[in-house]
């Protein structure tokens, strides 16, 4: 009796140690009343696919001070600049800028911010752009034990896809347990669907948000879309004259006919231009359901 309730004890207290391996990891409600989706056309916040009310008036003419370039500091908190530095990778014989903000060791989850042509490091961390969004993103991580990165890099080719992968697996290594989501705009996709193409790099991740981005057909012959384990998140404007959203509509629908199960969503903005789904995705919503269906 006594050995049972030895084993009993040691028992509880391997389970008070492991902490976090016992935990589901996820984020908690930042200012959801300033970000969450303003309301459905269609369908249910749980669905594949839904439409989100989107409005220039309301999203941009109202949230922003200055249109387009400075949001009203309601939505903005300082406080992920007690954390955020300007660092430097060497790897692959470049030196790789990027903008960190959180944890760079025992991080529990990693997001990487993968800009568009035109961009660079300094405009996912920047506070006061596209309505505060980034600066939301920053403090869910900065605020619970996550890191966030924005970083520069090559081009949109095997060496950009080389400079994001180095930063991956540098940080993964600081961070072993935390699941790595790359998030791209634009043409920033390109480097998303290589990385999402490579066994080895996909392994390293817990997810993939593409805003106002392409598709990319020769992933549907992959291992990694066979395994059904990279959760995929699209985001996308109906106005978007970059990259017809009925095209990625109908990759997203092509994923849903060969793998039904495939963890997936499509998020439409009506009315959403390019740039919308920067401004407008909910971070903490996309991101709790890719740990949740990615088991973290």
């Amino acid at each position: 009796m006594k050995l049972s309730c030895r084993i009993l004890a040691l028992f509880f207290a391997l389970a008070l140690l492991a902490g976090p391996a016992w935990a589901s990891y996820r984020l908690p409600p930042y200012k959801d009343g300033l970000f969450r989706y303003p309301g459905l056309l269609s369908g249910q916040l749980g669905d594949p696919f839904i439409i989100v009310d989107y409005d220039k008036r309301r999203d941009i003419h109202r949230r922003d001070k200055e249109w387009e370039r400075r949001v009203h500091g309601e939505y903005v908190s300082t406080y992920p600049g007690r954390s955020q530095e300007d660092d430097t990778l060497e790897a692959n014989g470049r030196s790789i800028r990027h903008i960190r903000v959180g944890k760079e060791a025992g991080a529990n989850a990693i997001v990487i911010y993968v800009h568009g042509q035109g961009g660079n490091r300094f405009q996912g961390a920047n506070d006061w752009s596209f309505g505060g969004n980034f600066n939301r993103i920053k403090n869910l991580m900065a605020r619970n034990g996550g890191l966030y990165i924005s970083p520069d890099f090559t081009d949109f080719g095997d060496k950009g896809a080389a400079d994001i992968a180095a930063l991956m697996r540098h940080y993964k290594a600081r961070s072993p347990g935390a699941p790595v989501f790359v998030a791209c705009g634009s043409m920033g996709s390109f480097l998303c669907w290589q990385l999402a193409r490579n066994p080895d790099t996909a392994a390293l991740m817990g997810g993939m948000l593409l805003m106002g981005s392409a598709w990319d057909e020769s992933f549907l012959s992959t291992k990694v879309f066979r395994s059904q384990k990279l959760p995929i998140y699209f985001g996308h404007g109906s106005w978007d004259n970059v990259y017809d959203w009925q095209k990625q509509a109908a990759f997203f629908t092509r994923i849903k006919q060969v793998a039904p199960k495939y963890p997936a969503k499509f998020v439409l903005f009506e009315t959403g231009t390019h740039g919308t789904p920067i401004r407008m995705t909910d971070w903490r919503l996309i991101l709790n359901w890719m740990l949740e269906v990615g088991g973290y």
